[in-house]
């Protein structure tokens, strides 16, 4: 399911509520070199107005028009674009692979929207579509918690880390005691903890969809956090620091009682190897890791 749910399902409570009628279409299918992930949205109104997307833009003209006689009639539709059709290659599908596109009306939804918006932070929530597929199987909609990153140390690399967060739509929570350091000025309209790490990581929701990673490079700070994560629900847990830094680091969790199983759950030094050394270039293979880590996970 892509990570822009939340968007979607907002946005069809406030046209709801303003009384428009809308379609929802879903990625149901694909193959081969599908532009976006099964689960993905694009929610249109009976005035064209759209958000979201389920091709990228190659073939959502054909998708809105669909829509559009889906919210007349109040009947579903399923779409299959395959490479080797003309309709494919009319609507820019060329570069390979097939994809299912299921569009049905949005109606009966005040119960769906309470389900899925109510604050409830279940892990997996699932609603089942009205429409058929082709095949007479429901498709079921299956919603993870949206990425979000729980960032410990309010340092220069942090702020790049949360600037680039900020654009692939990831939740950043900033941990760091140290309000020199933790402060709407050095991180604007950046939600930040000024509590002990540790002592705010247990108080937190942390799920499958979680990333926790220590920058402060303070084993005080660190350590401490590290300790909570990776006994955690956290799908990526990474630390700052070199190979020396991590050996050490790895040395006194062993001494603390922790098994190298759960050790061996942080990656350190954190982030991809691409010969990173200035803040941004450090956040970006920080970044790189967690999204691989997490698209891995998916498959």
């Amino acid at each position: 399911m892509s990570a822009d749910w939340k968007d979607i399902w907002t946005t069809i409570a406030q046209w709801d509520a303003e009384g428009r009628k809308m379609a929802l279409a879903t990625v149901a299918k694909t193959w081969g070199a599908s532009p976006r992930p099964v689960g993905s949205h694009l929610i249109i109104d009976q005035d064209g107005h759209m958000q979201g997307s389920v091709s990228g833009g190659c073939i959502d003209g054909v998708v809105v028009a669909s829509a559009q006689k889906t919210i007349k009639s109040g009947t579903g539709e399923y779409l299959i674009f395959e490479v080797a059709t003309d309709r494919a290659w009319e609507v820019g599908l060329s570069c390979g692979g097939e994809v299912h596109i299921l569009v049905e009306p949005v109606i009966n939804i005040e119960d769906k929207i309470k389900y899925l918006l109510d604050g409830n932070q279940a892990e997996i929530k699932k609603l089942p579509c009205e429409t058929k597929m082709p095949s007479g199987e429901t498709f079921t909609h299956t919603y993870k918690q949206p990425l979000e990153m729980i960032v410990v140390g309010a340092v220069h690399i942090s702020q790049s880390l949360v600037k680039m967060a900020e654009t692939l739509n990831i939740k950043v929570t900033l941990i760091d005691p140290r309000t020199a350091y933790a402060n709407n000025e050095r991180f604007p309209a950046v939600n930040f903890l000024t509590d002990w790490p540790d002592e705010a990581l247990e108080n937190m929701t942390i799920s499958s969809s979680t990333a926790i990673v220590t920058l402060s490079h303070d084993p005080k700070l660190d350590d401490p956090a590290l300790e909570v994560a990776i006994r955690s629900n956290a799908f990526y847990v990474a630390a700052l620091g070199s190979r020396k830094t991590h050996k050490d680091r790895v040395s006194r969790l062993k001494e603390k009682g922790f098994t190298m199983a759960e050790i061996a759950r942080i990656h350190g030094p954190a982030g991809l190897d691409i010969g990173s050394l200035e803040p941004a270039e450090i956040a970006l293979s920080i970044l790189s890791e967690l999204i691989s880590i997490h698209r891995k996970g998916e498959q």
